[in-house]
Formats: C-alpha cells, sequence, structure tokens
C-alpha cells in the first residue's frame, strides 16, 4: 500500500511507496493511477523528464502560467533537497515553502500541483531527477522565482549553489505581476 503525509503547505504531498527490498536490491511502483487516486492524486501525465546534475547544483524554482504544470517527482540516484512555494496570489499560504528531502535509498516522491514554484538542490556527490508533468512544458508560460528570495526564507541545505543563469536572475515574489501568477481556487 502506498502512504502521504502533509507537508507545510497542504496541497503538497509527500507520498511513500512501499518498497519491496531484499538481498538483490529493491522494488516499487513509481506510479499506479488507482492507488494514487485513492490518496487525492487524479492527474493525467503527459510528460515525463529527467534530470541529472552534480553536488551543489540548484534548479529552480520553476512555474507554468497561464498552462500550469503539476508535478510528480522523485529521486531515482541520490539525494536532493526539494521545494514547493505557494505562488498562487490570494492564497492563504502564498509565498510559504515546503522542503523535503527526496534520495534513492528513501524512495520518497513528493507531489507538487499547479500553481507553486518548485526547485531542488544536489546534496549528493550526484543526482538523477525524474519529474512526471501534467502539461507538456511551455516556455512563454515558464517563470522563475528568485532561488534566495528574502520574503520567501527557503534554508536552503548549502549556501553558495551551482545556479544557471535563468535561475541566478530570477523575479523576487514582490516583482511578479498579477498576470505573471496563478489564481487561488479555494
Amino acid at each position: 500500500m502506498t502512504d502521504t503525509r502533509g507537508t507545510a503547505l497542504p496541497e503538497v504531498r509527500v507520498i511513500e511507496p512501499r518498497v519491496y527490498r531484499d538481498d538483490r536490491g529493491a522494488f516499487f511502483e513509481a506510479w499506479h493511477e488507482q492507488r494514487y487516486a485513492a490518496l487525492g492524486i487524479n492527474e493525467s501525465f503527459v510528460q515525463d523528464n529527467i534530470s541529472r546534475s552534480r553536488y551543489g547544483v540548484l534548479r529552480g524554482l520553476h512555474f507554468q502560467h497561464p498552462r500550469g504544470q503539476g508535478k510528480l517527482v522523485q529521486v531515482l540516484e541520490g539525494e536532493v533537497f526539494d521545494v514547493a512555494v505557494d505562488v498562487r496570489a490570494n492564497s492563504p499560504t502564498f509565498g510559504q515553502w515546503a522542503g523535503v528531502t527526496l534520495s534513492s535509498e528513501n524512495s520518497l516522491q513528493c507531489w507538487i500541483p499547479q500553481g507553486f514554484a518548485h526547485g531542488f538542490c544536489v546534496t549528493s556527490d550526484r543526482a538523477v531527477f525524474a519529474y512526471k508533468c501534467t502539461a507538456y512544458y511551455d516556455p512563454d508560460s515558464e517563470h522563475t522565482l528568485c532561488w534566495n528570495d528574502p520574503d520567501v526564507g527557503i534554508d536552503w541545505p548549502i549556501t553558495a549553489p551551482e545556479l544557471s543563469a535563468k535561475d541566478r536572475d530570477g523575479a523576487l515574489l514582490k516583482g511578479l505581476t498579477a498576470d505573471q501568477l496563478p489564481a487561488y481556487s479555494g
């Protein structure tokens, strides 16, 4: 049986699949539509992405609007600190964040619905990170929230991450306009 638990953001869920381990290794179901629907994740996934990164790389914080994208994420190799930030205008948790350590050892997954910025930093020598996405990547809808926005105050486990130019130049939350932010539907 797959289990789920909440985070500091009620819509962001940590999923703990049942892992079968023996002396040969481990096996678990990374997605099972009926079981995940029973947990409240009733989504169709249209795109899978894989990224490989080395220690200290921080990717994010990304979100899409108006073509929003939910993500079911997990680590296939290594370890990351994974973060979601509520960027839904008028949400009671607007600007708040939740973080969880995901690794190939703990097999945890994280469900990040539409309306949340997402990012992670690699805390192992390297990591292979997998995303199941509910919508196709749309560069015209993509926005980047500054990884170290002081108004969000994420407690990252590394202080000098390696960033892409896009992530280094992310916008502050207070600098995003109303048309760049998804709406809270309560």
